[in-house]
């Protein structure tokens, strides 16, 4: 017995959503090591990194610091939430 299209684009966007679910889950380590050396003194390819550690920076470098900051939790919760609103999207609007 054959399934219909509405089950295959059902199933389709079921294995969409995990996949962006699993990659962002995949992503998370690589770039928080990422942000992490850019916010040391050093970066890891060993270019001069931000320094925000130091107090006497410039409100530039601070600003760049809090962005920095927030750039991981941005990035993996927008592609969680993707991954959400595909799962969830193909169950309401069947």
């Amino acid at each position: 017995m054959a399934i219909n299209k509405r089950g295959q684009v059902l199933m389709y966007s079921f294995m969409l959503g995990l996949l962006i679910l699993v990659l962002a889950l995949a992503f998370t380590q690589p770039v928080k090591e990422q942000i992490d050396s850019i916010r040391n003194t050093t970066t890891l390819e060993g270019t001069a990194g931000l320094d925000c550690a130091n107090s006497s920076i410039s409100d530039y470098d601070k600003g760049a610091c809090v962005v920095s900051d927030l750039i991981t939790f941005h990035f993996i919760g927008g592609l969680i939430f993707v991954a959400g609103a595909i799962l969830t999207a193909k169950l309401i609007f069947q």
